[in-house]
């Protein structure tokens, strides 16, 4: 018998609304490699009816009040909550994901970040008014800047989609979001659960495939885009928003270095770099996942890492032993495997390097040592539970090594010596740096990177201030 697959839509103007054209793709469970759903193949007529929706919302939403804004983002915060078993459930559908891990992890940092831009959407102002010409006084507007385009990736679709529309709503600004072809239904949940707070049109979402998101981004409409993906991908973005020089926030890939010197915690390093390294099937653009070791310490942590990965387990999402869950799709199953297939004569595979079972898009955690510094997989992104180890000899070879590679997002420093935390904090190209611990984040504080990792921060006033354009005002004091 064939089980008759969820029928998932486009959010448009406040109603629910299959593609134009009728289009649609199939959404598969990562865990299972079976369809589920499908879900609207959107076209330049939806983009187009989206995005006159989003503008016709924009002058009415930007006119609100602070107090306003924040009121309704408080209620979506409440809703999300009261309804965490629904998102839990779809956005583990969508990715694979632990249950237990997706519950704990990810919903309530969630909640808490739209509760933060409720409170920010308060603080949206300028400089003190001033005079610094005679018989002018001058004052400084902070406004939105407008329609937002915004494409959210699949390793955490439901929480990157808090990351794009909650700054740029609490901001004043409307929003059109585009979910990834293969995690569209938490998404979609989230219109549902959003549909009876904001006025129509303020929030929009378009699902569909690549060249949906290009025609977002190339629309003339929208005054931002912004995308969290590869950098292949936001070098499109940044090149096709030039063409009538739309704002671009670039939250791209990552390489993150790990850098630990002998006095380190070995034990707590190795714990923590572990969970960092594999924890959502390492797909996250912070992952822990290229370690640097003085070489005094590096055979005695090597060993202590594969015995972490064996010890560490993968499976389906209602099995609460583990860690992670599948890699999202077989393209990514692919290139996962693919890294260690061409792995050079010199690298050795301490633990893993294989896919787990036939069913679903399984791979082992994975620890590979004996690699040099201009191996691809030491330059390149992963995005998968390998975790790689070098060797350094010294604190200016290991900064030679952790800023030596195209991506700056994140990285971190293991050591007992202050000093060194600090200079190395310091001198790391990184747009973020941890010491002694790997991964955690707060809303409070800014995300984001340098380099081929993008530019805009996520989270935090910064984030914040993002959405957001500045305008002088100069008056005559004889007027």
């Amino acid at each position: 018998m064939t089980t008759e697959l969820r029928r998932l839509r486009n959010y448009i103007g406040g109603e629910f609304k299959d593609a134009a054209d009728g289009r649609t793709t199939e959404v598969v469970n990562p865990a299972t490699g079976e369809a589920y759903a499908t879900a609207p193949l959107s076209g330049q007529a939806d983009v187009d009816a989206a995005m006159a929706a989003s503008a016709a919302a924009f002058p009415g939403w930007r006119d609100t009040t602070p107090a306003e804004r924040q009121k309704a983002l408080l209620k979506i915060a409440d809703a999300f909550e009261a309804r965490a078993d629904e998102l839990v459930a779809a956005e583990s559908e969508n990715t694979g994901k632990p249950l237990g891990l997706t519950a704990s992890e990810e919903l309530p940092p969630m909640v808490d970040q739209i509760r933060f831009f409720a409170g920010a959407a308060r603080l949206l102002e300028g400089r003190s008014a001033g005079e610094y010409m005679d018989g002018m006084t001058s004052i400084v507007r902070r406004e939105p800047v407008g329609v937002c385009a915004q494409v959210a990736p699949w390793n955490y679709p439901m929480m990157m989609a808090v990351w794009k529309f909650a700054p740029a709503i609490a901001a004043g600004n409307t929003v059109v979001l585009k979910p990834s072809d293969t995690t569209p239904a938490s998404t979609v949940l989230m219109a549902e659960i959003i549909d009876s707070v904001l006025p129509k049109g303020v929030f929009n979402v378009v699902c569909g495939d690549r060249e949906t998101g290009k025609a977002m981004v190339e629309h003339s409409t929208p005054a931002m885009a912004s995308i969290t993906g590869s950098v292949r991908a936001g070098m499109q973005v940044a090149e096709s928003a030039s063409k009538d020089v739309k704002r671009v926030h670039l939250e791209l890939g990552g390489k993150a270095p790990v850098v630990v010197f002998e006095d380190a915690d070995l034990a707590k390093a190795v714990e923590d770099i572990a969970v960092a390294g594999y924890f959502n099937a390492g797909q996250d653009c912070t992952a822990a996942t290229r370690v640097l070791v003085h070489e005094s310490i590096h055979d005695e942590f090597v060993a202590a890492l594969a015995k972490a990965a064996s010890d560490t387990k993968t499976g389906q999402p209602d099995d609460e032993d583990v860690l992670y869950g599948p890699l999202n799709n077989p393209n990514q199953l692919k290139q996962v495997a693919g890294f260690i297939e061409r792995l050079p004569a010199h690298a050795k595979v301490e633990a893993g390097g294989h896919r787990v079972g036939e069913k679903g898009y399984f791979y082992a955690p994975t620890v590979v040592s004996g690699l040099k510094q201009d191996d691809e997989i030491i330059q390149n992104e992963v995005f998968g539970p390998v975790i790689t180890v070098q060797s350094f000899t010294d604190e200016a070879q290991a900064l030679e090594y952790a800023n030596g590679v195209e991506f700056a997002l994140a990285s971190s420093v293991w050591t007992k010596n202050h000093g060194r935390a600090m200079r190395m904090s310091k001198n790391l190209d990184f747009g973020c740096v941890w010491i002694n611990t790997h991964i955690p984040l707060v809303a409070e504080m800014p995300h984001g990177g340098f380099k081929k990792s993008g530019y805009g921060k996520d989270l935090s006033a910064y984030g914040f201030e993002d959405y957001t354009r500045i305008k002088h005002v100069m008056t005559s004091l004889d007027g």
